[in-house]
């Protein structure tokens, strides 16, 4: 599923997070454990509004380093962007993915919806082998 890499730093007595992909996205916690479980709440936070603002959704970088961790959003959210983005990779429309998919229109657009994602096991199935990727890479 997508992840966002995220820089936690000690600073004093609390642990600050940053999103380099996200300007804006900041959190802390008092202790590492608190600053993850802070960091998925303020990424989940953060793509949700800018997805229901319709601003385009960046894809994650990848860089690595002893303070880089990699965050996971909620996973209804994660599967709703990760449609988007393999769906804008693919230079498809919405219409012509959910033909692709032999759903109707409506149905798709619930699929890409943070709101009301909510797919069957055989949906998620369909949609890997139209987009020829895997949601979650083993």
């Amino acid at each position: 599923m997508i992840q966002y890499p995220a820089k936690i730093k000690k600073d004093n007595d609390s642990y600050n997070v940053e999103f380099p992909d996200l300007p804006g996205c900041f959190t802390y916690g008092s202790d590492l454990e608190s600053a993850l479980s802070n960091a998925k709440e303020a990424l989940t936070g953060y793509l949700e509004s800018i997805d229901l603002r319709k601003i385009k959704i960046p894809n994650p970088s990848t860089p690595r380093g002893k303070n880089i961790y990699y965050i996971a959003p909620d996973k209804t959210l994660a599967f709703a962007i990760w449609m988007k983005l393999k769906r804008a990779e693919k230079g498809l429309t919405q219409k012509k993915a959910a033909q692709l998919l032999n759903v109707n229109y409506q149905a798709y657009q619930k699929y890409e919806d943070v709101k009301k994602c909510n797919p069957t096991l055989k949906t998620i199935e369909k949609i890997e082998a139209v987009f020829n990727s895997q949601i979650i890479a083993i």
